[in-house]
């Protein structure tokens, strides 16, 4: 399994538009992606639960990542949360 906290800086945090773009990249992963954020554990692939989460920016989350592709979907939702537009 693989772990990584990460510090969301998008001003606006995982709103609508990040988080619908985020569910349908793991929608795509085999791998099982968990998204931590507090006590809350939410599965990506869903975008109600990302909503529900609420998300904002300065929040340190935690991305879970594991199965046979971990490595590759691990980069891939990092990679996009890091990248997603500053707005």
């Amino acid at each position: 399994m693989l772990s990584q906290k990460i510090i969301i800086s998008n001003k606006s945090g995982l709103h609508l538009r990040p988080a619908s773009e985020l569910s349908k990249i793991a929608i795509n992963c085999k791998s099982n992606i968990t998204i931590i954020k507090e006590d809350k554990r939410v599965n990506p692939k869903s975008i109600l639960n990302l909503m529900n989460a609420g998300i904002k920016y300065g929040d340190e989350i935690t991305i879970e990542c594991s199965g046979d592709t971990e490595e590759q979907d691990f980069s891939i939702i990092v990679n996009y949360i890091l990248g997603s537009p500053k707005e």
